[in-house]
């Protein structure tokens, strides 16, 4: 979108002409029109300029997401077969580029996040006398090397008005390119398992928790 349009241009351009009877500034003159077709390319330049600018960074990207993929391998083996809107390709470009590395949760919750996911990790330790109460796992050796990444059930992705493009499907969901890339991205000594919950949706980000869900889930948030 240009920040001037044809008409700011074909101003500015006649008011750089010389003045005179031979250089009339009425809209019906033909040298008006002249001005007016001129002006059209310098606001084709400007809109071109802010569509560059738009491009320049992944998350906006569109005519230049090809160039943002190719540079970066994508789509990889966690995108082929997705259903991939250009949104979820913009998503995938981002959380490539901050997938630099790291070991804490909160880098794992930042590349799910890029990717359009919400997640919480939960992490896990052998029973140890004095920290453990009654009723709690024991959990053998190898647990205090495994860690869940909790997400819902389905993901849904809606179309958004402003934000979808042409082509891009009502509503997408899975959540593939979600384990894809933690299972690309986990540290080689640690063992990674998801874990799902069902949660009946009522509109976006609405959901029907019962009074026995909702009992589960506080239990398991402050245990």
């Amino acid at each position: 979108m240009s920040q001037f349009s044809v008409s700011d241009y074909a101003s500015a351009f006649q008011s750089l002409l010389p003045t005179g009877l031979v250089w009339p500034r009425d809209s019906d003159a033909i040298q008006s029109a002249v001005s007016r077709a001129i002006a059209k390319s310098f606001q084709q330049i400007d809109s071109d300029a802010m569509s560059l600018l738009t491009n320049l960074f992944p998350k906006t990207a569109v005519t230049m997401l090809p160039e943002w993929e190719s540079t970066l391998g994508l789509p990889d083996d966690c995108s082929i077969g997705e259903v991939d809107t250009i949104s979820k390709r913009q998503n995938a470009v981002v959380s490539k580029l901050i997938s630099s590395g790291g070991q804490s949760v909160a880098y794992f919750i930042s590349v799910a996040k890029a990717l359009g996911y919400n997640i919480t990790i939960t992490e896990f330790r052998q029973a140890r006398a004095g920290m453990s109460a009654c009723g709690d796992a024991i959990n053998g050796e190898d647990w205090p090397l495994t860690w869940r990444v909790n997400a819902e059930s389905i993901t849904l992705v809606y179309a958004r008005c402003g934000l979808s493009y042409c082509g891009d499907p009502l509503r997408s969901w899975g959540n593939k390119q979600l384990e894809c890339r933690i299972n690309s991205l986990t540290p080689s000594h640690t063992i990674v398992k998801f874990g799902y919950t069902y949660f009946p949706f009522v509109d976006e980000n609405v959901y029907i928790i019962s009074d026995s869900m909702a009992t589960i889930l506080d239990s398991a948030l402050n245990s």
